[in-house]
């Protein structure tokens, strides 16, 4: 009869990061910091104080560039709220209701924070075309003033997120955003500047075209690769041919079949496999060697494992069944 082990780490379920996953390069992976808490109060605090600035001024200059980066902010303010909320769920322990924890709300978390983006971004834009047609003065010394402080907020508080941005999506996206926001800020500097110097009042909405143009450049890998998660594809970085090279190769192993790699979370990634050994019996030596290795190389933190001996036929053997 076959003989079934399974390999768990459970170890860092919560905190482990796959360095490099973002940029498809290698699998080298690290543990990012366990806590992220202080960084989004920071963040948070600091980016609702902008928001409020930022849309008084952006009424007073009557500046759609400030306004459309105002309401830009608000929706980061959101997304650091959704990511924050899913950090903090992510380390409640599991239930008998939810076995793996709710360590998934933090890609629901980053595809809700996409979405909320792009949606933050029609409505900027169509408002920036509207202007076109009517174009209306602006106050260009206010719009430098109070777009060079949103400069210093946005790099300060995307400082915050640096040391954790290749560890996970929501960490990554946060600093993104903000490291964005710190660009677009420096843009409406130039657009005030050159509106004081030139007149030129078309260039407001040209401004807040360009920031939905920069926004949504800056989406699309986050849109993407929450998506990917959502729907269990095998995250970033990792290389499934390789896994299951790597498996067949081990000794002892005659084939391998069944094997599923998906994302328990932002952070944590699991596998099942079938292994059909030609030895009939329990050796947790070597569950314990392949879970190593397949966190070690691949950074797969979840392994569960199955041995058969092939002497009965598997129904999940076929590759299109799943």
């Amino acid at each position: 009869m076959a003989q079934h082990q399974h390999g768990h780490d459970h170890a860092d379920h919560a905190d482990h990061a796959h360095e490099g996953h973002g940029d498809g390069g290698g699998h080298s992976h690290s543990h990012a910091p366990a806590s992220f808490d202080r960084a989004f109060a920071i963040g948070v605090a600091l980016n609702v104080g902008f928001v409020v600035i930022e849309a008084t001024y952006g009424v007073i200059a009557n500046s759609l560039a400030l306004l459309a980066d105002a309401g830009h902010n608000l929706s980061d303010v959101a997304g650091l709220l959704l990511a924050w909320g899913a950090v903090w769920l992510g380390r409640r322990a599991p239930t008998a209701k939810r076995t793996y924890g709710f360590g998934r709300t933090s890609i629901l978390a980053a595809l809700a924070n996409a979405v909320l983006l792009l949606v933050a971004i029609g409505a900027i834009a169509w408002e920036a075309i509207r202007r076109f047609e009517a174009p209306q003065p602006v106050e260009g010394g206010t719009v430098m003033v109070v777009a060079a402080i949103g400069i210093v907020i946005n790099t300060a508080t995307a400082l915050l997120f640096m040391r954790g941005r290749k560890g996970d999506i929501n960490i990554r996206g946060a600093f993104l955003h903000m490291a964005a926001d710190a660009g677009v800020s420096a843009g409406v500097v130039v657009a005030g500047l050159v509106i004081t110097m030139t007149g030129w009042l078309w260039l407001d909405p040209v401004v807040s075209l360009v920031i939905v143009v920069v926004i949504a450049l800056g989406t699309w890998g986050l849109l993407k690769d929450s998506v990917a998660m959502a729907i269990d594809a095998v995250p970033p970085g990792i290389d499934r041919d390789e896994v299951f090279a790597h498996l067949q190769g081990l000794e002892g192993v005659k084939e391998v079949h069944d094997l599923h790699i998906w994302p328990l979370s932002t952070t944590s990634t699991a596998l099942t496999v079938h292994l059909v050994r030609s030895e009939d019996r329990i050796d947790d030596a070597f569950t314990a060697t392949v879970t190593d290795a397949l966190k070690d190389r691949f950074g797969i933190g979840h392994a569960t494992i199955q041995f058969e001996t092939g002497q009965v036929s598997c129904d999940l053997e076929p590759n299109h069944v799943v």
